[in-house]
């Protein structure tokens, strides 16, 4: 196992009633308060006016940023910053799902940033102060509500790119599990693949001896499994909320990754898919999962293919090792298929001319360093056969 750094800050208000803490938890961060959503589900479920009740019971100001885009993009960005400098704004409050997480994050960075925000998404190093960020999440899926990471869009150039900085951390997330119950069943099933991605990019991985991380990221995998199903079938079910809510968390707050020094391989492969046609990013992993785990396994992968189809999907493991992964990857497409996810890029509306330039882009920084070292030729076998 390798050294690492252990340091997981965000305080979990998780459960029932949790917003009752909001308002006090805020005014321990400052006065005024940028709060941060999406299209107005909040407003729909109740939340927005038990977050504004909150606030304003304790003295808290509020300014409003909302129409944050399902992939977030950079325009909303500045925005926000703008409206911090504009309105002495003290913390930013985000309350939604992933992806206004991952805008209030760069938005709190940005808010101290003379220049562009791309420029703090393209160089995370230009970070240098981040006003407090608190989170109360509405969607199980990103992990963003305990890590310190965002991924932002630029439309103008098509690209996608993901940044991070440890002052990006949310100080306190709110968990209530009851506030993903209008969750759609196809944003439930794409933020369980979202889930499952993120376990997948630090379980297959060749660092030695992370016997401990290797578990319980088969855990998460098989909580997943059995509650990703029973959320899409019944949406009010609270076990299974709950479950998958805390899985978000813990499969990106770095427990899997300490220990390990390994890099993504679908994620940057997807990040192009949702840059040029703007797809829900859970859909395009659950997409390219089973075809980039069919390319990767060969002599130097089969054994790990073994351990995940033995653990996880309890397969027989008296029969050939080859059998045993490729029933493995073939559960993990059957799984997907489950949940009603379209599992090819032509469902979806991606253009089969775009294939390559996607595969370029996907590599133009040098080769995918992930479980299998990936050209832009892989990439672009992966897109044909997912296509």
């Amino acid at each position: 196992m390798n050294n690492f750094y252990y340091s997981i800050p965000t305080k979990i208000l998780f459960g029932k009633g949790q917003i009752e803490n909001l308002g006090r938890t805020v005014k321990q961060y400052g006065k005024r308060v940028l709060l941060i959503y999406g299209g107005g589900s909040i407003k729909k479920i109740g939340l927005y006016n038990k977050v504004m009740q909150q606030l304003a019971d304790n003295g808290v100001e509020v300014v409003e940023l909302s129409g944050v885009e399902p992939n977030p993009r950079i325009t909303t960005v500045n925005k926000g910053a703008q409206v911090c400098k504009e309105e002495g704004v003290d913390v930013v409050l985000a309350v939604g799902g992933g992806s206004t997480l991952d805008c209030a994050k760069v938005v709190a960075a940005a808010a101290n940033y003379e220049g562009d925000a791309w420029d703090l998404v393209k160089d995370a190093s230009k970070v240098k102060k981040v006003l407090p960020i608190i989170t109360v999440l509405t969607l199980a899926a990103t992990g963003s509500e305990m890590d310190a990471y965002a991924v932002i869009s630029n439309m103008e150039t098509n690209e996608k790119l993901g940044t991070g900085h440890e002052e990006m951390k949310p100080k306190v997330s709110i968990l209530d599990p009851e506030y993903t119950y209008s969750v759609s069943k196809y944003q439930t099933a794409a933020g369980t693949a979202d889930i499952m991605s993120h376990v997948f990019e630090e379980y297959f991985e060749r660092s030695e001896g992370a016997f401990l991380q290797n578990r319980m990221a088969e855990a998460i995998l098989k909580t997943c499994i059995k509650y990703g199903k029973i959320a899409v079938e019944s949406p009010e079910d609270y076990e299974a909320r709950a479950n998958l809510m805390w899985a978000s968390s813990l499969a990106l707050n770095g427990l899997m990754h300490y220990g390990k020094a390994g890099s993504w391989s679908v994620h940057p492969m997807e990040h192009e898919l949702s840059a040029f046609y703007d797809i829900t990013h859970g859909v395009g992993l659950a997409i390219l999962t089973p075809h980039w785990m069919k390319y990767v396994l060969d002599e130097t992968s089969v054994d790990k293919f073994v351990e995940y189809g033995v653990n996880v999907w309890d397969i027989d493991k008296n029969q050939d090792k080859y059998v045993i992964a490729k029933q493995a990857i073939q559960k993990t497409r059957e799984y997907f298929l489950s949940l009603e996810i379209p599992m090819s890029l032509r469902e979806v509306g991606i253009e089969e001319e775009k294939l390559e330039v996607m595969a370029r882009q996907a590599t133009r920084f040098g080769d995918i360093k992930g479980y299998k070292t990936l050209s832009a030729e892989a990439v672009l076998e992966i897109f044909k056969a997912a296509y």
